[in-house]
This record gives structure tokens, sequence and C-alpha cells, in this order.
């Protein structure tokens, strides 16, 4: 058991690594790796975990769960892998006799979000036409 959860916190910690952004000088992406984005972000479910706390600062897990439309398994699965990363907290309060979970964006989930769309903004930019924006 041991053995897994240090190669789950190996694989957690090297998905959390910085992303290269834009260069300034060139105003192009360093390297082609550079277009890897932070994968635990950038899966719909987690973006969509991280996104809707910015946003609302924190929400129950129903309010969550039927925000993003998912399923109970689905939103405990997505949610402990941020919070063992360190981007999401969980607390469990008590309403009455009634357990109630609460999710909030921890700084370093607001940390890596940003650097999330600023890596997203920049991809954007170095792909955009040099008019502008698109012309569709």
């Amino acid at each position: 058991m041991a053995g897994k959860q240090s190669a789950l916190r190996r694989e957690v910690n090297s998905e959390a690594k910085a992303r290269p952004s834009l260069d300034t000088v060139t105003g192009r992406l360093p390297e082609p790796d550079a277009l890897e984005l932070d994968r635990l972000i950038h899966e719909r479910v987690r973006l969509g975990i991280v996104s809707s706390l910015a946003v609302n600062g924190s929400l129950s897990f129903t309010d969550l769960r039927d925000l993003l439309g998912i399923t109970d398994g689905n939103l405990s699965a997505h949610a402990r892998r941020l919070e063992q990363a360190g981007y999401v907290v969980c607390t469990k309060l008590y309403e009455g006799r009634t357990q109630k979970t609460e999710y909030g964006l921890t700084p370093r989930g607001r940390t890596e979000l940003n650097a999330y769309l600023d890596h997203m903004e920049a991809i954007i930019q170095a792909t955009r036409p040099e008019g502008g924006p698109s012309t569709s």
C-alpha cells in the first residue's frame, strides 16, 4: 500500500511541475514540449472543478456535482486527485445530523490554475493569425 501511495505521489508531483511560458523576446513557445499542459488540470472534469471553485470560492459536493453534471463517483475520484496534489481542500461539516462536504481551492490550486490559463493564452496567441482575433 505504501509503495502505491508513493508512486501516486511521484506521479502527482511530476504532473504539477511548472510549465514553460511564452518567450517574451521572440513571442514564441520555447520548445515543442512547451505545448505540454498540466495534465492534472487539463482533464475536463478537473478543469471544471478548479474553475468552479475559483469563481465560487467554495461549493458543496452536491452543488459541484450538479453544476458539472457528473456522477458522485466521478466527482469523488477527480476531487481526491486534486486534493492529493494540494490544489483543492475538502472539509467535512455537520448540519444537524447530516454530513456536508465542502470543497475549496487552495492557494497552490489558484496558482496552478493561473499558470495553466497563462499557458493556454500563450498557445492561443502563438497560433492565432497576426491580424488578431479569429475571423470566423
